[in-house]
């Protein structure tokens, strides 16, 4: 792996931080105030669209991280609908 791979690995890393902190805090929380179900809904379109692009171009840095950021928004969606009913 190249030093330059580094910073995609680390910005990913920092990136699935976030949205992992987001989901845990709806999980918690179990409230949907404040979230938009859009928000998941977009993310799921473009991280297909990105992983299978990624995947085309052979950037593994970004296959992982798209394929992580997918599902996130699987397990986002999932919160969401979960919080929503109560």
């Amino acid at each position: 792996m190249k030093p330059i791979d580094w910073i995609g690995w680390f910005s990913s890393a920092i990136l699935l931080a976030t949205l992992l902190r987001q989901i845990y805090t709806q999980w918690r929380e179990r409230t949907v105030r404040g979230v938009s179900r859009w928000l998941f809904i977009g993310q799921l379109a473009a991280s297909t669209g990105f992983l299978i692009y990624s995947f085309l171009l052979g950037n593994w840095v970004f296959v992982v991280t798209n394929a992580a950021l997918l599902a996130t928004a699987v397990l986002g969606e999932v919160m969401y609908v979960r919080n929503a009913k109560k």
